[in-house]
């Protein structure tokens, strides 16, 4: 598929940053705030509204029951900082998937270095940060995938995608797919429509589908599960 450039939307009204050295920002912000520092800026993040939070919240559970389950890394969310480049951008992604052979970029207090896959949630006022600014920055520092999923009510897309040979991010998938598999965790998949139904899917049922577990064995873990642990025999 061939390369594309960065993705451009009409321009929306944006608060005026903050200014501040990097130095003094990481005096000024704390645990609570969800805030990220740009060239000298820091822009803050209102809060999100529940259609954001409820794909975030869907897709790093999957993602981080997939991770955990086969030890491929670790997953990190908002607010949590990744610094993919030494004296650039300190980022707040809303899901970052750190792999395993690249643990070494992981500290107490940040990411220093890129993800290897990061997932942005828009919503009304992170727009031209995802599609824009952050776009271009983890293209640059090396972010080997890259989704965009766009929360906003009648706004509905997603976006796929991956680093190409040449360092160019190119669009592999969109919501229009059927499955969409991830380039960077082989054997990792979603289904775009689970993002915009009103409650995504069970997030272990939605690994089991991406496991090919057969749907009569699904049904019944999912019986033994709702019946309790007093139903279940000791070995």
């Amino acid at each position: 598929m061939a390369t594309v450039q960065t993705p451009i939307e009409p321009a929306v009204q944006e608060r005026q940053p903050l200014r501040m050295t990097y130095e003094e920002f990481l005096a000024w912000a704390n645990e609570d705030v969800h805030a990220e520092w740009i060239d000298g800026e820091v822009f803050i993040h209102m809060p999100p509204k529940d259609p954001h939070q409820r794909i975030v919240e869907f897709l790093e559970r999957l993602l981080a029951l997939f991770v955990e389950l086969f030890g491929l890394g670790v997953v990190r969310i908002a607010p949590f900082e990744m610094r993919p480049q030494p004296g650039g951008p300190a980022w707040e992604p809303d899901i970052m998937l750190i792999a395993r052979e690249h643990l070494d970029r992981l500290t107490e207090d940040r990411l220093n270095g890129p993800a290897d896959l990061v997932i942005e949630v828009v919503s009304a006022d992170s727009v031209q940060h995802d599609r824009r600014r952050k776009f271009r920055a983890f293209q640059a520092a090396g972010v080997r995938e890259y989704w965009i999923i766009d929360s906003r009510p009648g706004r509905e897309r997603a976006d796929f995608y991956r680093l190409d040979e040449t360092g160019q991010y190119e669009l592999f998938a969109s919501e229009d797919e059927e499955k969409v598999s991830s380039t960077v965790l082989p054997g990792f998949w979603i289904r775009p429509a689970w993002l915009w139904q009103p409650e995504p899917p069970e997030v272990l049922m939605a690994f089991f589908e991406m496991r090919s577990v057969p749907a009569e064995l699904v049904e019944q873990m999912r019986q033994a599960l709702l019946a309790g642990p007093g139903s279940v025999t000791a070995p």
